[in-house]
């Protein structure tokens, strides 16, 4: 793993949206990603909001522009391709996975002079767009379609813990802000699964070198980088992974499946001739 690397998905001197595509790069060993192509989207949406003075009028304008004009609405899916999260062959085929999706929402209403974050609302991460002191637009970033305050109420009323989201001095509900490492976590995470569902193990492996790297003890992550080192024939390496996970997740169907295997395979040590 690239200790520049992680220092710069790190750092605040670079915008979010910068640290995925730079985590990009290092997944797919690919040259600079460009994000010229981003600043088209902007120069046409502040040219949309050009003569609107309400900034409530201004936002819903901003949404309509997004999803309408520039035709970025789309349809939630089970299954999200590899090419969805890559960057600059998501945005031209106007196909982007959820959380880049929400990335990419954010850097351009950021530029168009709002006030933007992600969020999330019980299942599912949302793009919030704050209008002014009083009013904010919490929407979806695939279809575009806004949450309703019915519709808040009832996912924050789901979660366990309805204590966290109160405020000390209101009964407001408010959702829970995502961190710049969160979001590359999720996005990571993703599009790992969709990696391996296409069998590019070695990317795959890649995208848990970061992982680890964020959260080095994250069994998960380990049980998941001895899969991808045994489907990549190393399987010796991969053992220390597979004996970590089932130690730490003894518990777990799948700790209890793999340490059936581990208890039945014996790794020959390498006969010198």
């Amino acid at each position: 793993m690239n200790e520049l690397l992680l220092s710069e998905i790190d750092s605040d001197e670079k915008s979010l949206l910068e640290k995925l595509v730079l985590a990009e790069e290092f997944v797919f060993s690919s040259s600079a990603t460009s994000l010229d192509n981003i600043d088209s989207f902007i120069e046409q949406c502040q040219s949309a909001l050009e003569g609107i003075d309400d900034p409530l009028t201004q936002a819903e304008q901003l949404i309509n522009e997004l999803f309408v004009t520039q035709l970025l609405i789309d349809n939630n899916r089970d299954f999200w391709p590899v090419v969805t999260y890559q960057f600059q062959t998501a945005l031209s085929n106007r196909t982007i996975s959820p959380t880049l999706k929400a990335i990419i929402l954010r850097h351009i209403i950021e530029a168009c002079g709002f006030d933007c974050d992600i969020v999330f609302v019980p299942e599912k991460i949302m793009v919030r767009l704050v209008c002014d002191d009083i009013y904010a637009i919490i929407f979806d970033p695939v279809t575009g379609e806004s949450l309703n305050w019915q519709e808040f109420d009832l996912r924050m009323d789901d979660t366990e813990d309805l204590d966290s989201f109160y405020s000390d001095n209101s009964t407001d509900i408010q959702p829970e802000n995502m961190t710049h490492i969160s979001l590359i976590v999720k996005h990571l995470s993703g599009l790992k699964t969709a990696l391996i569902r296409e069998a590019a193990f070695s990317q795959a492996l890649r995208c848990v070198d970061i992982l680890l790297s964020l959260s080095p003890n994250d069994p998960f992550e380990r049980r998941d980088r001895g899969f991808l080192l045994h489907q990549l024939d190393c399987f010796k390496v991969a053992v220390d992974d597979y004996r970590y996970f089932v130690q730490q997740c003894p518990e777990d169907p799948a700790a209890k499946l793999l340490k059936l295997q581990l208890d039945n395979i014996t790794i020959a040590e390498p006969s010198l001739h």
